[in-house]
C-alpha cells in the first residue's frame, strides 16, 4: 500500500545508504557530536512538529479569510498547479535563503545549515528551529493542498525532495556524468535547471579564495534555474576541499538551534 507520508523519509534514508556504501556519511575528524545533536533534532522537528502544524493551521486560516474553500481551485489542470507551485513554493524558497544570506538577524535561524564542515543528505534539514517555521514556501503549499493541489504536490515534493537531498549529498551522482563527453549538452542543461552535488556544494564551501567556493549564491532548491534568472549562478563542476563558515565565531548548540530564545 502506498503512503506519502513514508516516501520522503525512505529518500532520505536511500541516500544516507548511498553515502555509508561510499565512506561519506560521517567524514571522520569532521563530524563531532554537536554536529549529530544539531541535525538530529533539527529533522526531527521539522518532520514531526513544523510541518504537521503549519498544515494544521493554514486551513483554518483559510477559512477563517473565506469560509468553504476546501478543495476550491481543484479543478486547475495539473501544469497549471505545478506552475503554481514552483512559483510559490520553490521561487518563494530562493528569496528566502537568499535574504537568510543577506539579513544578519535572518541569518541567525540559517547559521545551523553551513557551520557543519561537510556535505551530506544528513545537513539537508540542519537549521535553527524557527527557520522553516516562518519559511513562506511551506505556508503556501499548505493552502495550496487546502485548495485541492493534494496530489500534484505530493508527486512535486517528492521530485523536489529528491533533488535536494541530491543536491546536499556526498555522493555526487553528477561527477561521473561531466566526465562523459557525450553528456555534456545534457549535463549544461541540467546543472542550469535543478540543483546538483557541484553547484551547492560550491554554496556550502569556506574558503571563496578557492575559485569554487559562492556562498553569496547558488541559493536554489528544487530549481537552480531562480539563480540563473536573477543572477546569482556560479557553474564551475568542481567540489570545494573545505566547507563550513569562513570567520567562524563559536556560538553554543542551544544558540544555533534555539536563536532568539537562546542568545549565548
Amino acid at each position: 500500500m502506498f503512503d506519502e507520508k513514508l516516501v520522503i523519509p525512505a529518500i532520505f534514508i536511500g541516500f544516507a545508504l548511498l553515502e555509508i556504501l561510499v565512506g561519506r556519511f560521517s567524514p571522520k575528524g569532521r563530524v563531532s557530536t554537536r554536529d549529530a545533536v544539531i541535525e538530529a533534532v533539527s529533522t526531527l522537528t521539522i518532520i514531526l512538529l513544523t510541518v504537521p502544524a503549519i498544515f494544521a493551521i493554514a486551513p483554518l486560516l483559510v477559512e477563517w479569510v473565506r469560509p468553504g474553500s476546501e478543495g476550491a481551485l481543484a479543478f486547475l489542470p495539473w501544469w497549471v498547479m505545478l506552475a503554481i507551485l514552483l512559483i510559490g513554493d520553490d521561487m518563494t524558497q530562493y528569496w528566502w535563503h537568499r535574504a537568510s544570506h543577506t539579513f544578519p538577524w535572518l541569518y541567525n535561524l540559517h547559521r545551523a545549515h553551513h557551520s557543519g564542515g561537510y556535505m551530506s543528505v544528513r545537513i539537508a534539514y540542519r537549521n535553527n528551529l524557527f527557520y522553516y517555521l516562518f519559511m513562506p514556501g511551506i505556508w503556501v503549499s499548505a493552502v495550496l493542498v487546502y485548495l485541492g493541489f493534494g496530489p500534484v504536490y505530493i508527486a512535486y515534493l517528492i521530485v523536489k525532495m529528491s533533488v535536494i537531498f541530491g543536491a546536499h549529498s556526498s555522493w555526487r551522482w553528477d561527477e561521473p556524468l561531466y566526465r562523459i563527453k557525450a553528456l555534456s549538452p545534457l549535463m549544461w542543461v541540467i546543472e542550469r535547471t535543478i540543483s546538483t552535488p557541484a553547484t551547492h556544494a560550491a554554496h556550502h564551501g569556506l574558503h571563496k579564495e578557492d575559485g569554487v567556493t559562492h556562498y553569496k549564491g547558488n541559493y536554489g532548491n528544487l530549481l537552480f534555474f531562480w539563480d540563473v534568472l536573477f543572477g546569482t549562478a556560479k557553474i564551475t563542476r568542481r567540489y570545494p576541499e573545505h566547507y563550513g563558515i569562513e570567520g567562524l565565531e563559536p556560538v553554543s548548540t542551544a544558540h544555533e538551534l534555539a536563536w532568539p530564545l537562546v542568545r549565548k
